[in-house]
């Protein structure tokens, strides 16, 4: 068992008072939906300090890619293919595969990683990333991602998301909305003080 389901099991035994689940559906029905679901999710990365691109007909991803980062120079990627609207694609831009080291402080240095996304919220901007690979550090120490999402995975709300949402064989995924901020006491925002620097959405 692991540390988590310790204390999971821990809590559900002291537990002396349990309450039934709230019903959200009032929520629901009151949450936000978007009649351009692609214009609206571009226009909210933006917002959060990334950028949501559309991989036009006929365009090369790896093209697309270089043309974002062309001094990228290590770059990680979590697939070998990825299938657009017109195909397959191979990702000849990778240099290596996450996995191909021993551990994850081997990945520092890594100025570009390029992964999946699953399902792409349009209120906010965030991509939920379920876990394809056992280094995952690779999605937070890199300089800078490129998350590949299938258009038709986008959902108008975070209530739409959570019902979709899926953690896979490792058990772990993650909402990513754009570059990591933070704002200190001063009020200065800060890019990529605990993850990427940049992030790009390329809507398949």
């Amino acid at each position: 068992m692991s540390s988590r389901e310790d204390i999971l099991q821990s809590i559900r035994r002291n537990t002396r008072v349990r309450y039934e689940k709230p019903d959200y559906l009032p929520l629901e029905q009151e949450a936000m939906t978007y009649l351009d679901k692609l214009a609206r999710f571009q226009e909210v990365m933006t917002q959060v300090g990334g950028r949501a691109v559309i991989l036009q007909e006929g365009e090369d991803l790896n093209t697309v890619i270089r043309k974002l980062y062309p001094e990228a120079v290590r770059v990680a990627a979590c697939m070998s293919e990825v299938t657009c609207g017109t195909g397959v694609q191979c990702l000849s831009c990778a240099t290596f595969h996450p996995d191909d080291v021993e551990k994850p402080a081997d990945l520092d240095g890594t100025d570009l990683a390029i992964i999946r996304g699953s399902i792409g919220v349009c209120e906010n901007g965030a991509v939920w990333i379920c876990q394809e690979v056992e280094q995952r550090a690779v999605y937070f120490i890199s300089e800078a991602l490129v998350i590949l999402l299938d258009r038709k995975n986008l959902v108008n709300n975070m209530h739409e998301a959570y019902k979709r949402i899926d953690t896979g064989d490792y058990g772990y995924g993650v909402f990513i909305s754009g570059p990591s901020k933070t704002a200190d006491i001063e009020q200065a925002l800060v890019m990529g003080a605990h993850g990427a620097r940049d992030v790009t959405v390329i809507l398949l």
